[in-house]
């Protein structure tokens, strides 16, 4: 990886790992490999199906809507992200009713604002991953992702160290996040 306190437009170009030199760096990850294979997922049923049925000691659900919800993710990028998920097995955003759309849409809106509330985030990442070839960890079970982000959240642990910086156990997390979800 190149001097990083240098612009990119200055850097030198690095020769891609096959074909012709680019500009771009690159930090690889084997050690996600596990997680993207599958290795460490239950090998039974649908993990966001099983989620909202475990007792509370074993669940990381956040707060739970007529149609939709939050879910903390066992994975997360950063702390306190979070998962919007139906309770309808679907895959694809547009096999959502009406009343689905709308209330996954709320549960984003209300997460935001607990996350704001509760850690003082900067900004957020929103978004769905669409299938395996999108990313999607858990293809088959529409997810959406809410992950806070602060200046300077992105560091070099988990590249070098492969350590993950997490303040807080995942349940503690959800703790605080359930404590300050407004009751609907």
């Amino acid at each position: 990886m190149g001097d990083l306190s240098t612009p990119p437009e200055d850097r030198p170009v690095a020769p891609a790992v096959t074909g012709e030199p680019d500009a771009l760096d690159r930090l690889w990850t084997p050690h996600r490999m596990t997680y993207i294979a599958g290795q460490e997922r239950p090998s039974e049923g649908c993990a966001f199906c099983q989620a909202p049925d475990l007792p509370r000691s074993d669940s990381l659900v956040v707060a739970r809507g007529a149609l939709v919800y939050a879910v903390l993710n066992l994975y997360p990028y950063n702390p306190g992200h979070l998962l919007i998920c139906p309770y309808r097995h679907l895959a694809d955003y547009t096999d959502l009713t009406v009343a689905e759309t709308a209330e996954l849409a709320s549960f984003t809106q209300i997460a935001m604002r607990v996350v704001r509330a509760t850690s003082s985030a900067h900004g957020f990442n929103i978004g769905m991953n669409q299938g395996s070839v999108a990313g999607a960890g858990i293809a088959a079970h529409l997810h959406q992702h809410v992950v806070p982000r602060w200046g300077g959240d992105a560091n070099f642990m988990p590249i070098v160290a492969r350590t993950k910086i997490l303040p807080q156990l995942l349940t503690e997390t959800r703790d605080l996040l359930s404590s300050a979800w407004p009751a609907t």
